[in-house]
């Protein structure tokens, strides 16, 4: 089929790369001249592993292309996928949707009778609505549905995550839609992923109720973390013991510096909104959201207190900035809370991170980013470990040794064992344990 993905972030620039390799004609489009000129250039302007060589792939076979113009693409289009940004509203947390909007108003005069116009960004109920209203104010005559389509991409294995998804969540009004967007995931047809068909509006509230509902277990486990502290019990065991349950599952159960990157922190704030809006609070989430937000300041509390107490003059080596591993997303990551907390202290903070640091030097002042784990530790009188990157998982400590002027290491992602760690001599901090 003929698709059109207007907007080339994270979630367009996949979902259109993993279209065309399922044998779709796809175009991608985007306002950006700087990325566009990039992709036709073969330069990706996000880190996601694999992602690199599936769009030189389909460049080359024809499948993908890349545009600055609508009229290019969306004539032709039996479906046209908005991906847009929808980040959070300055002043409410509300989902920006102007984005959207834009883009709906934008082509629909490009729009061909018998289009799908389909929803892929993330989108508060009521959305696609207003999207097909928008599109029948300027062509009240055209033939055209709306559906929602919401993505369930995981940052680091978006690709793993597309092709082979628990499940494909398609949300219509009537039947063209439901058959077109049916036969655009036919290729996953023969891996057996289930096709869940609902509501437009069902669909668009799956989305923030998903994420909120992983965003809750996280937090969970964080508080059940600090009490293994309290009562001296290791969380690691908790989580498996309850994860072993099937009705609740093992994973978003591993006790961490809190959630971020782009899609938690703003889903939840959006949903809340949502919440407000139709006189429905959701107490759950929105305790979910404070106590998530006041966790990463503790963090940096917490390697105070590993430090003695005070930090003031001394360095701290962090190693690890993104959100996550695998990717180089910055957004709402614990690191920037628990370096700022740290500089409030009085601390000197050096930095490394395999993919992060770019992104980072944008969001932090006062920050020595250097080449590897080594050279950040260099001096330090700590090391603190924020991102479970592999290349952070078999540190050398007899060199480490040689490099901090204290051996204090702050593992805020659980990926040592305590006797492993204080075996070399090391003051071992982790979190719930």
């Amino acid at each position: 089929m003929r698709i059109a993905m207007i907007g080339t972030g994270y979630v367009g620039l996949v979902s259109g790369t993993c279209f065309s390799d399922f044998g779709h004609d796809v175009t991608c489009i985007d306002k950006d001249a700087g990325k566009i000129e990039a992709l036709l250039d073969g330069r990706i302007p996000i880190f996601e592993p694999g992602l690199h060589a599936l769009v030189a792939k389909n460049v080359k076979s024809g499948q993908l292309s890349f545009t600055q113009q609508l009229a290019d693409a969306v004539p032709q289009a039996e479906a046209v996928f908005i991906a847009v940004g929808t980040p959070s509203r300055r002043g409410d947390g509300h989902a920006d949707l102007s984005y959207v909007y834009a883009a709906a108003r934008e082509m629909a005069e490009f729009l061909s009778p018998g289009v799908v116009v389909v929803t892929k960004s993330t989108v508060p109920v009521g959305t696609g609505d207003e999207v097909e209203r928008i599109i029948r104010e300027v062509r009240p005559d055209l033939d055209f549905a709306v559906a929602s389509n919401p993505e369930f991409l995981r940052e680091g294995a978006a690709i793993q995550d597309f092709k082979r998804p628990d499940r494909i969540v398609i949300g219509c009004e009537d039947a063209h839609a439901e058959d077109v967007l049916k036969e655009i995931y036919r290729p996953l047809f023969l891996n057996q992923s289930p096709v869940v068909t609902m509501s437009r509006r069902g669909a668009e509230l799956t989305k923030y109720a998903a994420n909120a509902l992983l965003a809750t277990k996280i937090t969970f486990i964080n508080e059940i973390a600090d009490l293994c502290e309290r009562v001296g019990a290791d969380v690691q065991d908790v989580a498996r013991g309850v994860g072993l349950d099937n009705r609740i599952g093992p994973k978003f159960l591993h006790a961490g510096p809190g959630y971020g990157g782009s899609c938690f922190p703003k889903d939840t704030l959006a949903l809340l909104k949502t919440g407000q809006d139709y006189d429905t609070p959701l107490r759950i989430v929105e305790a979910v959201a404070t106590v998530n937000d006041n966790r990463k300041r503790s963090m940096g509390r917490k390697v105070i207190n590993a430090m003695g107490g005070q930090v003031h003059g001394k360095t701290v080596a962090i190693l690890g900035l993104t959100f996550k591993p695998n990717t180089d997303d910055m957004r709402d990551s614990p690191s920037l809370a628990i370096i700022q907390t740290l500089q409030d202290a009085g601390a000197s903070i050096r930095a490394y991170d395999p993919e992060g640091m770019e992104q980072a030097a944008q969001m932090m002042t006062g920050v020595a980013f250097c080449a590897d784990a080594y050279e950040a530790m260099t001096g330090a009188d700590a090391a603190v470990i924020v991102t479970e990157w592999d290349r952070f998982r078999a540190l050398d400590f007899s060199r480490m040794k040689t490099l901090l002027k204290q051996m204090v290491l702050v593992d805020l992602r659980n990926i040592y064992e305590r006797h492993e760690v204080e075996r070399h001599g090391f003051k071992y901090v982790a979190i719930g344990r």
